[in-house]
C-alpha cells in the first residue's frame, strides 16, 4: 500500500505531539521512532521546588519527578501512535533507566508485542562526576510490533550484511553524537541535549522499513530521524513543539541528499522468496529424476525420484525427511543439506535452483 495522500509527508510540524497525532489518519504509518523526554511536566524540563533545573541524568531525578503526570502523558501519546501505526508496523522507543521501564509497561498494557530490547552501548559515555554510581554507558531501545499477530518487517539479510555476514545481535556499539554531526547554536553550545547519532537511526530504519515507507517521529528534536529517512528513501512526518529545534531540523533536512533508489532497497530475504516445492523442480527437469544428490562432505548419496522424493538405502521421503533420517537428526533443511552432483563431479546446493524457478 502506498503512502496516503492525506498525510503531511516529508514535513516538520510545529506543535504539541498529542494534538498533531490526533489529526493523523488511523493505520497510516509504517514505523514510529520515539525519543520522548525523560519527564515533562508537560511543558519541558523537570524543576525542583526552588525552580532550578533537574538534569535528565541527575541523581535527584527520582526525588522530583512527577511519575503520575509522566505516565498519563506517556499513555496518551503511545495510544495515539498505536492508532496511527499500520497493523504490520513497528515502534521503536529509546530511553534510559529513568523512564524505559515505565514506558515498556505502558507498551505492553496497550497491546504492543515486544520483539527485542536492544542495548545501545556508548563508546564515549559521559563520566559520572560525583562518583556515587556507575557510569551510565548505555541506553535501551524497545522494538515492538503493533500486536502479537502483526506481520511486521524485519530486513534480516540487510542486518546480517551490515554486520560482516554475521547475525546482528541486540547489543549495538555507537559513539555519542559528536564532531560535525552535533548541531550547535550561534554561541557554539549544543543545540539539543539528547541528539542521537545518525548511525543509530540508520540501522533502525534499515532493519524495519523499506523504500517509500512512512516514518513518524513524534519528538523530532534536531531532525535526525527525518534526515536519515530522507537519505534512505523513506517518507517522514516529524512533530516538534520547540520552534528553534524545528527550524534547525528543517535546515538539516534541506541539506540532506537522498541516496539512489538502488542503494536503499533491503537485501533480498529468503523468507520473502516464493516457496517452490522440490517436486516442481523435478517436473520441470531442472533437477531430473534419477539425478544423484549428496551432502557437501559426500557422506551420503541419494537418488531423486520422479515424484520429488529421495531414496537413500531404506529411507524414502522428502528432501527434508531423508536428510534428517541419514543424520539421525530430528529435522533437516534439505534445501541446504543436499547438493546436486553435476556430470563433472562438482556440487550445486539445491537451494540455488529455487531462485530461477520462482
Amino acid at each position: 500500500m502506498g503512502a496516503s495522500l492525506d498525510l503531511p509527508l516529508d514535513e516538520v510540524i510545529l506543535g504539541d505531539c498529542l494534538e498533531v497525532l490526533r489529526n493523523l489518519p488511523p493505520a497510516s504509518v509504517h514505523c514510529v521512532f520515539a525519543d520522548p523526554p525523560y519527564n515533562l511536566q508537560l511543558s519541558g524540563a523537570l524543576h525542583r521546588p526552588d525552580n532550578s533545573l533537574v538534569d535528565a541524568v541527575d541523581d535527584e531525578w527520582d526525588r522530583f519527578a512527577d511519575f503520575a503526570a509522566y505516565d498519563a502523558f506517556s499513555r496518551a501519546w503511545i495510544s495515539e501512535c498505536r492508532r496511527v501505526l499500520r497493523r504490520d508496523g513497528t515502534l521503536w522507543l529509546i530511553g534510559s533507566y529513568h523512564n524505559i521501564f515505565r514506558l515498556g509497561t505502558i507498551l505492553q498494557d496497550q497491546g504492543f508485542w515486544i520483539l527485542n530490547d536492544i542495548v545501545w552501548r556508548k563508546a564515549n559515555p559521559m563520566p559520572n562526576f560525583r562518583g556515587r554510581r556507575f557510569t551510565n554507558a548505555h541506553e535501551t531501545l524497545i522494538w515492538a510490533a503493533r500486536e502479537q499477530k502483526s506481520r511486521y518487517r524485519f530486513n534480516y539479510a540487510s542486518m546480517k550484511a551490515l554486520n560482516d555476514d554475521v547475525q546482528m545481535r541486540s547489543d549495538w556499539y555507537f559513539p555519542l553524537c559528536t564532531g560535525n554531526e552535533r548541531l550547535r547554536d550561534a554561541k557554539g553550545n549544543k543545540l539539543h541535549p539528547t541528539q542521537k547519532p545518525e548511525a543509530l537511526i540508520h540501522r533502525i530504519l534499515l532493519a524495519s522499513t523499506t523504500e517509500g515507507d512512512v516514518v513518524l517521529d513524534p519528538f523530532l528534536g534536531s531532525g535526525t530521524t527525518a534526515a536519515v529517512a530522507k537519505r534512505l528513501g523513506r517518507r517522514f512526518i516529524g512533530i516538534e513543539r520547540e520552534a528553534a529545534y524545528a527550524e534547525a531540523a528543517l535546515a538539516r533536512i534541506a541539506a540532506t541528499e537522498a541516496l539512489p533508489e538502488a542503494a536503499v532497497q533491503p537485501a533480498p530475504s529468503k523468507r520473502e522468496a516464493p516457496r517452490v516445492p522440490f517436486g516442481s523442480l523435478v517436473e520441470r527437469g531442472l533437477i531430473p529424476a534419477g539425478s544423484e544428490v549428496t551432502d557437501r562432505h559426500r557422506r551420503w548419496s541419494a537418488t531423486v525420484n520422479a515424484d520429488g522424493t529421495l531414496s537413500c538405502g531404506t529411507a524414502r521421503g522428502s528432501i527434508h525427511a531423508v536428510g534428517a533420517a541419514v543424520q539421525q537428526a530430528p529435522s533437516c533443511n534439505g534445501w541446504v543439506f543436499w547438493h546436486l552432483v553435476r556430470r563433472d563431479g562438482s556440487l550445486t546446493v539445491l537451494d540455488s535452483f529455487r531462485e530461477g524457478a520462482a
